[in-house]
This record gives C-alpha cells, sequence and structure tokens, in this order.
C-alpha cells in the first residue's frame, strides 16, 4: 500500500509516533481522523509523493503511536498537545516548515497547528470538517444524532471505553455506512485494520481522552485564539463531502467557507462529490486537489 514508503517510530518527549515516509520535494504532513488510522492515506501519498516529501502518521492515541497517561482536563489529548508531537515527528525527519492536511480528528490537529506554530506552517488543508469551537456553538439534535463520537466518547469513562471494546465492528460498519457513500471506503483488510485498532484498552481509553480534550480543552482554546485576535495566517483549502453535514447543516451560516474565513485569513476550497470518508472513496481526486493546493496553484 505504500510502496517505496519506510516506516518510524519516531519518540517527541512526550510519547512515541508511528509513521510512513516517502517521496521528495516539499514537505506535506497527512493527518488521520477518527475511527482511522495512517492507513486511510494510502491511495492518496502515494501519487502525492511523485511531488512532495510525505509523511503519514498515526496521531497520539491511535494506531501505532503511544498513549501517555492523561490527567484530569485531558490535556495530554488535546489539538494543542497532538500538535506539539508532529512539530517533533517532522523536526526529526528534517523538516522545520511544512504543509499539512487533516481529514477529521486530524484536520482539528492540523488546524491547531496553523494556530499555536504559524512559523512551521506553509499551507492547511482541513477536510471534511470546521473548527470545534464552531460545531460546539452550533450543536444542535442532528449533530448529537448523526456524530455520536462527539457526544457519547466524551462521556466520563469508563463507559464509553467498554461500549467500544464491546464492539469494534459495529463502531467500523456504522462509521462507514452512516457517514460514507461507498462500501469500497473500507476494503477488507482495512476494515480490519482500523478493527484492530479499537481493540486495544490502552488505545480506546485515549480516543475517549481525545474525545473528552475536544468537548473541553479544545473549546478553550479555541475560544482564547478568537477572544484575542488570532487567527489562522497560511492559505487555507477547506474540502467538504457534499451531499454531506457540513454541506447542509451550515448553509444558513453562508456555508463552509463562511465560518472558516471567521478563523484565518486566505479562505478557498469547495464541495466534493462523495462521502465522509472522500480521501478513501476517491484517493486520485482527493490526491489533485492537494496537490494543486501544495503547490500553490
Amino acid at each position: 500500500m505504500f510502496d517505496g514508503f519506510e516506516s518510524a517510530d519516531i519518540p517527541t518527549g512526550e510519547t512515541h509516533i508511528f509513521v510512513r515516509h516517502g517521496g521528495s520535494g516539499p514537505p506535506v504532513l497527512l493527518l488521520h481522523g477518527f475511527p482511522q488510522t495512517h492507513l486511510m492515506w494510502r491511495g492518496v501519498a502515494p501519487i502525492l509523493a511523485r511531488d512532495f516529501s510525505v509523511v503519514c502518521a498515526d496521531l497520539r492515541g491511535y494506531g501505532q503511536s503511544g498513549c501517555p497517561p492523561s490527567t484530569s482536563d485531558h490535556a495530554p489529548y488535546a489539538k494543542r498537545a497532538m500538535a506539539r508531537d508532529m512539530v517533533a515527528v517532522m523536526q526529526a525527519l528534517g523538516f522545520e516548515r511544512f504543509s499539512v492536511a487533516g481529514h477529521d480528528r486530524g484536520g482539528r490537529v492540523a488546524y491547531r497547528l496553523a494556530l499555536d506554530h504559524p512559523e512551521r506552517i506553509e499551507r492547511l488543508a482541513a477536510l471534511d470538517i470546521l473548527p470545534t469551537e464552531t460545531v460546539w456553538a452550533r450543536a444542535d439534535a442532528r449533530l448529537a444524532l448523526s456524530f455520536w463520537p462527539w457526544s457519547l466518547l466524551a462521556q466520563p469513562a469508563p463507559l464509553p471505553e467498554r461500549l467500544l471494546g464491546g464492539a469494534p465492528e459495529a463502531v467500523i460498519d456504522d462509521a462507514r455506512d452512516q457517514w460514507g457513500s461507498a462500501s469500497s471506503a473500507f476494503p477488507g483488510h482495512i476494515h480490519a485494520a482500523y478493527v484492530d485498532a479499537l481493540r486495544d484498552p490502552a488505545h480506546l481509553h485515549a480516543i475517549c481522552e481525545e474525545y473528552r480534550a475536544a468537548a473541553g480543552l479544545d473549546r478553550t482554546h479555541d475560544q482564547a485564539d478568537l477572544a484575542a485576535g488570532r487567527r489562522i495566517e497560511c492559505p487555507l483549502l477547506a474540502l467538504w463531502a457534499a451531499p454531506g453535514a457540513l454541506d447542509d447543516w451550515y448553509a444558513e451560516a453562508g456555508g463552509p467557507l463562511a465560518l472558516w474565513r471567521a478563523w484565518a485569513r486566505d479562505v478557498r476550497g469547495q464541495a466534493v462529490r462523495a462521502g465522509h470518508f472522500f480521501p478513501e472513496e476517491i484517493p486520485e481526486k482527493t490526491a489533485l486537489a492537494l496537490a494543486e493546493f501544495f503547490a500553490g496553484r
């Protein structure tokens, strides 16, 4: 799946992060979402690697990366901590400045990188997300019922961990069938890998801690940035699934681009005719859009 890529387990000071990296050219970091791992980029990364140095990382708590102990405020699983990991990873690979694309949870780490480390980020692509504070501030029954991980996984331990651990196949199947548009998005071996990634109790707890951080500390960090007038300074590409939640739920607010413009100074993007997992459903088209953006075209 990652022909020509090398694997590495990189210490970051707080934990260790598993990556696959390959290609040559300007550096690009790719970050996955829930319930996936870096494997979600299997179709995109080799195409980008023709023109870029591509790094695909498992977020802390996910896949083959480490699960550091958490705290009562869930700070070790806030996007700020995850962003620090990625700065350390890219430094270890020799990249002081880089572009980043993040899907779903990875998109939240990606925009936090741009806010906390603007000197590091050349360009930012946010795939099928809006900022965490924007989503929570506009949350309604649609979010609670459709994007159930936001509320369920943020509940106190150990309830979410026990539920996920009791039926990991059901979690993967529901995510694919409810949010995706192509059953082929998770072919057999990928489906099995995603299920296996939810079987380990330490990783299950870490994933829930990440959602708990998103319901609390991540919002606090976002609110502080807005109050201080901090904005994403680098160019931002927003891609979102259509028909889909972002395309539908936020139409009255002007749509995703209008909402992102409250956070970033240079925003462009468009809807993608596919489901939430479009990097896996239409990898060639996703890679082309990212390649054009990261090349400055």
